[in-house]
């Protein structure tokens, strides 16, 4: 029976812990894993624009000995001339063993999981879910902190319409003692059905607009972009970019073991000079995307077990 990745819910902890074992397994012993996937075709389906995404999991395959294809635009694709994502799945299946989609919809993953007979991997659709980078997330604090557990993380930007960040808030609420911090704009807070799924669980959370309030508290800071595609007017916009910019001055305020985390890309939302400082892991992060990705492709295919 075929397996998919569409949230990140659809790995309990336990097999998520066996995940990031493996992933680290692959970190450190890559020669061991260079040819699992001899014989095996990705195909990555990117209705929207990537640079990491699309390129890690290509990354991944071609380290574990497979091959990829695909399309980078959905202009490029016969979405332009308006066949479905159902018939695109079904189309897949029959060219590749594993098809990774991301869209601008809400909901076009878990179509395409139904009507592929391959395993599907959600790279992200709409505002709702991106559960690769949770995936990459979780392994980079693992790493990082020891523990998926036991601190305080403060996510800051835009908090409305971010994927990665619903998705990093709904995997975290599985672990003990995890404190969130919501620092955004009264315009992107965190949507009403987060909040109220932290009110029902228990789960202890602040919101603020002043990130400088309360940097002496967290253990992680999770920067996002504010997303020019999510909005509507340009203006808006605009008035928004730059709310927040994390640069050397506020980091002076920070604990000397506070990671900062950015799932990529940037704009001006941390300072330049920001990436030589040792809290610093945003790219280490997106190294440990493609260990991460490599284990799921194993995982997925069936070809190892958790």
């Amino acid at each position: 029976m075929k397996r998919d990745l569409i949230t990140p819910l659809d790995f309990s902890t336990e097999e998520l812990d066996k995940l990031f074992d493996l992933a680290d397994d692959i970190r450190l012993h890559p020669e061991q894993y260079s040819h699992a996937c001899e014989g095996r075709k990705m195909a990555t389906c990117f209705y929207e624009p990537s640079t990491r995404t699309r390129l890690s999991h290509e990354s991944a395959m071609l380290g574990l000995g497979g091959q990829v294809m695909g399309f980078s635009e959905a202009s490029s694709s016969s979405a332009s001339k308006g066949e479905s994502v159902a018939d695109t799945a079904r189309i897949i299946s029959c060219y590749a063993d594993i098809m990774v989609i991301r869209h601008p919809k809400e909901g076009a993953a878990t179509v395409a999981a139904h009507y592929a007979s391959i395993p599907v991997i959600n790279a992200g659709d709409g505002g709702h879910q991106h559960p690769t980078q949770t995936l990459t997330d979780l392994l980079t604090i693992r790493n990082l902190k020891g523990t998926l557990g036991g601190f305080t993380i403060g996510l800051c930007g835009d908090l409305k319409f971010g994927r990665t960040v619903h998705s990093l808030i709904n995997a975290l609420v599985r672990y003990e003692n995890v404190r969130f911090i919501f620092i955004s704009p009264p315009e992107l807070k965190v949507p009403d059905y987060i909040t109220e799924m932290l009110n029902e669980k228990g789960i202890a959370y602040e919101e603020c607009i002043r990130l400088e309030d309360v940097m002496s508290e967290l253990d992680l800071l999770y920067m996002t972009r504010v997303q020019k595609e999510r909005f509507f007017n340009e203006e808006d916009y605009v008035r928004l970019k730059n709310f927040y910019i994390l640069d050397s001055e506020k980091m002076k305020a920070a604990k000397p073991d506070m990671y900062i985390l950015h799932p990529l890309p940037r704009v001006n939302e941390i300072s330049v000079e920001v990436d030589d400082d040792p809290r610093a892991a945003y790219f280490r992060q997106a190294q440990f995307g493609v260990y991460v990705r490599m284990a799921l492709i194993l995982v997925l295919l069936g070809l190892r077990t958790l």
